[in-house]
């Protein structure tokens, strides 16, 4: 289940974009700018997809039926992964396009101050809206890279909107540089060239967001840390004599399903490995309330004994 500092960052980069994306469209009216209609088309790209995260959100915390046993967390890393599909089809396709018709039939910019002030006023909207989403992200980073700390990441709400705002501060850049060189050189094709970028742009993201949402689609592990630190846990248990396997699936940003095959020491009695069953999982749910699903299964000494003597012949 998303946390709240999710929506939090879901309706600030909403508001942002959507107040964006119309003032965008009107400087494009007036102006002709291609590159500022890619903008435009961006902005509502970025609008829509912040709709679909919040969709994904509230469909992840269904409770979970016969039919999905364990719930549908999982329902959130499906709209992310569409997400990632609009800004690569709709997003970059019709900015490369935008682009590359203003290349074939170039027009002239009209009164192209108002795109200066559109771009400045765009800039530091996504620029408040970009700092919401990396203060909510930053946390989670902890000692890992930046790179690292977005691909163990189980909560692709804040790095979806994080990357969406990057890209945006990126290719208002990139369109402020188009209008500017334009205007300069009086050359009509910087503005198409500069609309091509910003597509490029947002194509190298979607491919970023639709390989990170993949992972966790299909069934991504948790944390290093925490199969780490549950292993530990599991080992120092008394009766606990080996973790044979330890597996974990992640169902959702706040959500692991978990399952531990131990070897319990001989001399324990059947009431004694199943106090040591609850005693584990209350610690494990102790320090990792994330892991809502626990299954422990004891490594019976007879399948030991013959997977020995199999790997000794």
């Amino acid at each position: 289940m998303a946390s709240d500092s999710s929506r939090k960052t879901i309706f600030a980069a909403m508001g942002a974009n959507l107040a964006i994306a119309i003032t965008k469209f009107i400087a494009a009216a007036i102006t002709g700018s291609s590159a500022m209609i890619s903008e435009g088309i961006h902005s509502v790209v970025d609008t829509a997809d912040q709709l679909l995260l919040l969709l994904g959100i509230r469909m992840s915390q269904k409770p979970a039926d016969n039919s999905h046993p364990f719930g549908y967390g999982q329902e959130l890393y499906f709209w992310t992964l569409i997400v990632a599909i609009l800004i690569f089809a709709i997003g970059g396709g019709m900015s490369m396009y935008e682009g590359i018709t203003h290349l074939i039939n170039p027009s002239p910019l009209e009164n192209p101050f108002w795109n200066y002030i559109v771009l400045g006023v765009a800039i530091l909207f996504e620029g408040f809206s970009w700092t919401v989403a990396l203060r909510e992200f930053l946390p989670t980073k902890g000692h890992q890279t930046f790179w690292q700390a977005i691909k163990n990441s189980k909560d692709p709400t804040v790095f979806t909107v994080l990357f969406e705002d990057s890209a945006a501060i990126l290719g208002l850049l990139v369109a402020l540089l188009g209008i500017f060189l334009e205007h300069l050189f009086n050359n009509v094709y910087f503005d198409g060239i500069a609309s091509i970028i910003i597509g490029v742009i947002l194509a190298i993201v979607a491919i970023l967001l639709a390989t990170e949402s993949k992972g966790l689609l299909v069934g991504e592990s948790a944390n290093p840390q925490t199969i780490a630190n549950i292993r530990s846990l599991a080992k120092t248990e008394p009766g606990v004599q080996d973790v044979m396997r330890l597996l974990t699936m992640q169902l959702g940003p706040q959500e692991v399903l978990l399952n531990l095959e131990i070897r319990f020491s001989k001399h324990l009695s059947g009431e004694q490995i199943a106090l040591t069953v609850d005693s584990l999982e209350e610690k494990i749910r102790q320090q990792h309330p994330e892991i809502k699903q626990i299954f422990i299964e004891a490594k019976s000494l007879a399948a030991i004994r013959k997977s020995s003597q199999k790997s000794q012949h």
